[in-house]
């Protein structure tokens, strides 16, 4: 009985290794962002506004793969890592919402518009 209460436990224990594994990103993505973009900045100059638009647009479009407050979830990574907010540039970020992941499931975003996309990076970086 023990035995196998203990290999029951050691798989359960394996599959969630192997989820959270397969939800970490590798940041490879970041790889692939041209120099040029990699070195953009946002051109937002007013954080405040930008900050509670994001959020909506956050919360309408992401939130339902990375989590209300982009903690995260089975889909989607947390947002809140030190990759998203202190590796990743500015230029990073918007190059992924542009052009997406395909790897990781990460659609393009590109058609919400640069504002709207600089407004999410924003909402986003506020998480800190």
């Amino acid at each position: 009985m023990k035995i196998r209460s203990i290999g029951l436990l050691l798989a359960l224990v394996s599959m969630l290794v192997a989820v959270l594994a397969a939800s970490e990103p590798d940041g490879s993505w970041l790889e692939k962002v041209p120099e040029t973009d990699h070195a953009s900045q946002s051109p937002i100059r007013n954080p405040d506004d930008a900050i509670a638009q994001g959020r909506i647009t956050f919360r309408a479009h992401c939130a339902q793969c990375h989590g209300e407050n982009a903690q995260g979830s089975n889909r989607a990574p947390a947002l809140t890592t030190a990759r998203v907010q202190q590796l990743a540039t500015e230029g990073d970020l918007h190059w992924l919402l542009v052009n997406g992941n395909k790897e990781r499931g990460m659609p393009a975003w590109a058609k919400l518009g640069d504002l709207e996309i600089w407004q999410v990076i924003t909402y986003v970086r506020s998480l800190r």
